[in-house]
């Protein structure tokens, strides 16, 4: 699951680069230590930002999984650049109905970015549960946690992000989305089945020369907002006019907030290695 063109998954691909919480991905690396080859599933990897962000600081030999439902962006994640160690095998799956496939046979660590603000509870408690029953760590980047902070600061703002939060509970093909509170429900989710929960803030921070990502940021703003019916047209529109004009003129800077975490199991898993069979029942 995906529902975002490869020009925007590009534009922000620098952006959320900067802003992956080295703590919490250097917890997820170590959690795989000493495992080669080791076997990665990309759950909603887009065009495979995920794995051109990890492969590299992984120095063992590497099998990824690339699961989305876009057949063009799993095309693009499928010939993406990566070191002579990493062997891709990009997987057509919805998973808002066959989560289950994509975590079958050989599997070390399961990742995602930005794919729990679009699920539902009831998703990502299965998540949790499929993850627990194969004792998989889980690492999942930039999660949007509600928090928007627009410089300098317009009378109309405080409405825009309120209606941009409640269209993001909307339903996004998982059923109603959890949107803002999507890190503290997978913190919950995995507490509750007894892993160890690792969570810190991962803010996208747009300087006023980022000018292309910010209006793209704001027209998405708007766009929600139109979309709920609130608040009017003409205060939507005069609210993005006059972003816009700050942007166009240097004089603007935003902060989304983003949550990064890592869980694992009380008791890691350690694959049998000796077994021919990827997906025998040692790597389960």
């Amino acid at each position: 699951m995906s529902g975002f063109s490869a020009e925007w998954l590009a534009l922000r691909e620098p952006y959320d680069a900067a802003a992956f919480n080295a703590a919490v991905r250097d917890a997820a690396i170590a959690s795989i230590a000493g495992l080669d080859p080791v076997a990665i599933v990309d759950l909603g990897c887009g065009t495979g930002s995920g794995l051109r962000a990890l492969a590299p600081l992984i120095p063992a030999r590497q099998t990824w999984r690339l699961v989305d439902n876009d057949l063009s962006l799993l095309a693009r994640a499928a010939d993406t650049e990566r070191p002579s160690r990493v062997q891709i095998t990009a997987v057509p799956i919805d998973l808002a109905h066959d989560l289950e496939a994509a975590l079958d046979g050989a599997v070390d660590l399961v990742t995602t970015t930005a794919l729990l603000d679009l699920v539902s509870a009831p998703w990502l408690e299965r998540l949790a549960v499929e993850c627990a029953a194969r004792r998989l760590p889980f690492y999942a980047t930039l999660s949007y946690d509600g928090r928007i902070e627009l410089s300098p600061q317009d009378p109309g703002d405080t409405a825009m992000i309120a209606a941009f939060n409640t269209h993001q509970r909307t339903d996004k093909g998982f059923g109603a989305a959890l949107g803002p509170k999507s890190a503290a429900e997978a913190i919950a989710q995995f507490a509750r089945i007894g892993y160890f929960v690792d969570r810190q803030p991962a803010d996208w921070v747009f300087a006023p020369h980022d000018r292309e990502i910010q209006n793209e940021l704001l027209a998405g703003l708007a766009g929600a907002a139109r979309a709920i019916g609130a608040p009017e047209l003409d205060d939507i529109v005069g609210w993005l006019t006059r972003r816009r004009d700050l942007v166009a003129a240097g004089r603007s800077s935003m902060r989304i907030g983003h949550i990064d975490l890592f869980a694992r199991p009380t008791e890691m898993r350690r694959p049998d290695r000796s077994q021919s069979n990827s997906t025998s029942p040692s790597r389960r």
